[in-house]
């Protein structure tokens, strides 16, 4: 436990975590920078999730399904590195907080389900276009959900 509180107390003293803490206006730009790249994430993967559903049906899969699981590749990307940069402001407070720690589950869920998906070859073989299978059905009903619990537990993490 102590390694941890020294793990903690030195990504606290990282000199991004100071600037972020001495300068509203930085703290500012790097929280919408997270928050844009939530939205680009979730915007994404929802659209491709629901196509994945059998929604949207006039859009071809083939057309938006590998560019939607890159946009939100970026997105998720985007929001990871904020994130981490975010959580250096006070790593202690929120590493002790439940909703934090929800959210850190709800993420590694997640980006366990696009590891398993992105594995499937019937995953692979449906974005371009080929047979929506049960399992590519449940997988992208699991991301939508994981997804959306993620956002509501980042929410979540100002309140508890």
């Amino acid at each position: 436990m102590e390694e941890l509180s020294s793990f903690l107390a030195a990504l606290a003293g990282w000199p991004g975590a100071r600037w972020l803490r001495a300068s509203w206006i930085a703290y500012l730009l790097v929280n919408a920078a997270h928050i844009l790249g939530v939205a680009v994430l979730l915007g994404s993967i929802l659209v491709l999730d629901l196509r994945l559903l059998g929604g949207l049906r006039q859009v071809p899969l083939a057309v938006i399904g590998p560019l939607h699981a890159r946009v939100a590749a970026g997105g998720a990307g985007l929001a990871i590195l904020t994130g981490l940069w975010l959580f250096t402001v006070r790593p202690a407070e929120y590493a002790e907080n439940p909703a934090f720690q929800i959210k850190l589950a709800l993420l590694a869920a997640a980006l366990t389900n696009v590891a398993v998906q992105h594995a499937n070859p019937a995953y692979r073989q449906a974005l371009r276009g080929g047979a929506l299978t049960v399992g590519v059905r449940a997988s992208a009903t699991a991301s939508a959900l994981l997804w959306l619990a993620a956002l509501v537990a980042g929410r979540w993490i100002g309140f508890a």
